[in-house]
């Protein structure tokens, strides 16, 4: 039997194709040319099911197949993306930052949304017809509420950040002169703690000219009276981490060694971070064996940094470490290393727990972005962020933060802050 009948329209509103049903195909094929690239496949998918389906075809299967492409066509016709001739400066400074978040940052679900649907929605409603609207300036406390902010508070990362061209020009001449020699090969992409936080019992950022210290080490050798073992306590007070950080200590570490103290104490309270290879280099010295830190990104472990032996200075020495909400980044990771190794008796409270890298992306007006590129974990795989490291034990509510202070609580037993010093490198 010839199936020449044709479809008809009928009252409840069916299609009307005006082709024999044996001229579907091409009614499908000219329907599909309009829209190539997305519906070459379902054409050739369909085509081919027709054709196996022929000789059992019927007037209503026809309408419907017709019916379900133009229906998929109509939809997928609905949003058409913007040429990029009909983009506005703005539109393509939002780009340019979405692209930067889309290729570095660290979790790829992107805080459980859809990074590429936010992107189409904001440009198809957000207002970004100034800068003022794209960067959402905070300016006599009024808050614009625009593009590029709104866009990378929806991580819920307080590290990832815009940073206007001020600001951002205002960094980069701060970092340069503290960390020279990673900006003599360029900012863009370097794996610096930015350390961009806030908070009132952080330490900040600050964006303007400063004297840097060169010298972030302060260290006193602690006579205790009737102590036997550890009648000398070396204490160490670390500031920061910068280029010098490492060879500083080593230099406080011989220094007290020639006085013959053979304990020692490494104050990282309030020590917000910094140069994360220096934090590495420092946990060596502790330690002559064992994993240092992992860093972590979307894939998993990406790296894995480990004590080798060969910048060992003090791997056996009794020590302590003093921690506290201040002790932050490159601290955190350092005193987690010698907390997990049981290197060190950890002593403080809970560190601020930010267990996060970020890069920095310059964009092309002279802003930038400060993006999380990894998180860490602490030898035993612990990831600190949020909840920092955690001490072995407390110390006394009102205990001293400099080096003489420090010194008189181990001195005077009948003080409030005193710490055994018979017990102090117990575990």
């Amino acid at each position: 039997m010839s199936l020449c009948c044709k479809a008809t329209r009928r009252s409840s509103g069916g299609l009307t194709t005006g082709h024999p049903i044996s001229a579907l195909p091409r009614a499908i094929k000219r329907i599909l040319s309009s829209y190539p690239s997305l519906l070459t496949s379902l054409g050739g998918n369909l085509a081919r099911g027709y054709k196996a389906a022929k000789p059992f075809l019927s007037i209503g299967f026809g309408r419907v197949v017709l019916g379900m492409v133009l229906v998929m066509s109509v939809s997928a016709a609905t949003y058409t993306a913007p040429s990029s001739s009909a983009l506005t400066e703005e539109n393509l400074l939002f780009l340019e930052a979405w692209r930067a978040v889309d290729r570095a940052y660290y979790d790829k679900s992107f805080n459980g949304q859809s990074w590429f649907r936010y992107r189409e929605n904001a440009l198809r409603n957000e207002p970004m017809n100034t800068r003022e609207e794209t960067f959402s300036l905070l300016e006599h406390n009024c808050i614009s509420d625009a593009a590029i902010k709104k866009m990378l508070s929806t991580l819920d990362d307080p590290f990832t950040r815009f940073l206007e061209p001020e600001k951002f020009k205002s960094l980069r001449c701060y970092l340069s002169k503290l960390f020279p020699y990673i900006f003599a090969r360029g900012p863009e992409g370097s794996s610096v703690d930015l350390d961009i936080r806030s908070g009132s019992n952080t330490r900040h950022v600050v964006l303007k000219r400063q004297t840097v210290t060169l010298n972030p080490v302060r260290s006193r050798m602690c006579e205790i009276p009737g102590a036997k073992d550890n009648s000398k306590v070396g204490y160490i007070k670390l500031t920061t981490f910068n280029q010098n950080a490492a060879g500083s200590v080593k230099e406080a570490l011989q220094k007290l060694r020639e006085n013959n103290v053979k304990s020692f104490v490494l104050d990282l309270r309030n020590n917000s971070g910094g140069l994360f290879p220096e934090g590495i280099e420092i946990a060596k010295i502790w330690m002559d064996k064992g994993v240092i830190v992992y860093i972590c990104d979307s894939q998993g472990v990406r790296d894995i940094y480990e004590a080798d032996g060969i910048s060992t200075v003090a791997a056996s020495e009794p020590l302590v470490v003093l921690v506290n909400k201040g002790t932050a980044s490159a601290s955190e990771i350092l005193a987690g290393a010698l907390k997990d190794n049981k290197r060190a008796v950890i002593y403080g409270e809970p560190t601020y727990g930010k267990g996060k890298i970020q890069s920095v992306f310059a964009l092309s007006d002279g802003s930038g972005l400060a993006v999380t590129v990894a998180r860490y974990e602490t030898p035993a795989h612990t990831d600190i962020d949020k909840v920092g490291v955690i001490p072995d034990r407390p110390l006394p509510a009102s205990f001293p933060t400099d080096e003489d202070g420090f010194c008189s609580c181990l001195r005077d037993s009948n003080s409030a802050c005193n710490l055994n010093a018979a017990q102090l490198f117990t575990r």
